[in-house]
């Protein structure tokens, strides 16, 4: 009996140990009752009918990504390239997944491989290369009708990876090189470009400037010179200077020739007789005034004065053949510092003209009918 009630307990143990399931989330179980479809177990508890029902191995519901091996595809231009795929998909329906199609993942993955070379076999290797986006829409949407019926949903299909032959990327390394290369050289040739054209607009709005700044200069250097000059005439005519004040500043104007360390030589010039004969004149041709044409007055005051100008003259005349030697001395031991040994330079003394300082004639115009104390009465004084 105890052996009996032992068998017992576990036969009923194993009994509702197979009658009660429990289907983790998301995942999905099939149930066959008899060797055919029963029903589709939840997730949760779930009772079946034990040594009557039978659950298949569950199926999970979230969504899978499978990444399959590279495929050697065969381009437009006929170029052998080995593409790597990744695919987004989703379980959907158990039951389809189930009895539709025997093992899905390796469908979808042969569905993939021949959807994958006639998508690629349209396209040369540039556009393959280019176009990911285009292969990948395309992919899905294959993908997604053909396994619709199998219960499974493709989300997504990605190219992982395009490798083209070796030779093949070597030519497309020289390529993008050769490219890149030529894309430098333009970008330097227009940087270049750019910088002469800023160099030679600047230079050109800085000669236009200055030029511009030159120009206003000199007008209004020439304005104020006129100005000056305008000035400096309207002064000397309303001064009226007469000849005598005009040789007098000759005079004083001439010692300035000499000055300065690099007159080595200096001339004097013809016109300083006749500025001294001018200076001459105008004492001596001072008449009375008022009287045009009269002859000169015997004042004491006026001969003083023209003895005093006559030696002025004669003095300054003195002093400037001075200068003149002395430049010429100077120019001389100049030259004989300057170049020692060479021949000595002579002073050419007929080179300096003498002054003539013409003497002032004051004539006697007394009254021949007037007596003076120290001639005798009734003889008469001839004429100066």
């Amino acid at each position: 009996m105890t052996v009996i009630i032992v068998i017992i307990v576990v036969f009923v143990l194993v009994t509702l140990f197979r009658a009660i399931r429990i289907i983790p989330q998301a995942r999905a179980g099939v149930v066959e009752r008899l060797g055919k479809y029963h029903k589709t177990l939840n997730p949760g508890l779930n009772v079946v009918v034990p040594f009557v029902d039978k659950v298949r191995p569950l199926l999970d519901m979230r969504e899978q990504v499978v990444s399959f091996p590279p495929q050697p595809v065969i381009t437009e231009d006929n170029l052998v390239v080995s593409i790597d795929t990744v695919v987004y998909f989703q379980v959907t329906d158990a039951r389809a997944a189930t009895y539709e199609i025997a093992n899905y993942l390796g469908a979808v993955e042969q569905l993939t491989t021949t959807t994958l070379r006639n998508v690629v076999g349209g396209l040369n290797l540039e556009e393959a290369l280019t176009s990911r986006d285009n292969i990948n829409g395309q992919l899905r949407i294959v993908l997604d009708e053909a396994t619709g019926k199998w219960g499974i949903r493709v989300s997504r299909v990605e190219l992982k990876a395009i490798d083209p032959p070796l030779s093949i990327q070597d030519s497309m390394e020289k390529q993008m090189r050769a490219e890149r290369d030529r894309r430098a050289v333009i970008l330097t040739a227009e940087g270049t470009k750019q910088s002469e054209i800023l160099n030679a607009e600047g230079m050109r709005q800085a000669a236009i400037l200055k030029a511009e700044g030159d120009a206003k200069a000199a007008v209004l250097r020439a304005e104020g010179e006129a100005k000056a000059i305008t000035t400096v005439f309207g002064a000397i005519h309303q001064g009226n200077p007469d000849n005598m004040l005009l040789a007098y500043q000759y005079l004083q104007t001439l010692p300035k020739l000499a000055e300065g360390p690099a007159n080595k030589l200096w001339i004097i010039p013809s016109e300083l007789t006749q500025a001294l004969q001018g200076i001459g004149k105008a004492f001596g041709d001072k008449g009375i005034p008022g009287v045009p044409g009269s002859p000169a007055i015997p004042d004491p005051a006026v001969a003083e004065a023209a003895e005093a100008a006559q030696a002025e003259a004669a003095a300054a005349a003195e002093d400037a053949h001075a200068e003149v030697a002395a430049a010429l001395e100077a120019a001389a031991a100049a030259a004989a510092q300057a170049a020692p040994g060479a021949p000595g330079v002579g002073i050419p003394d007929a080179g300096i003209p003498e002054v003539d300082i013409p003497e002032v004639d004051i004539p006697d115009v007394r009254d021949d009918s007037a007596p003076t104390a120290e001639e005798p009465p009734g003889e008469q004084t001839p004429p100066a």
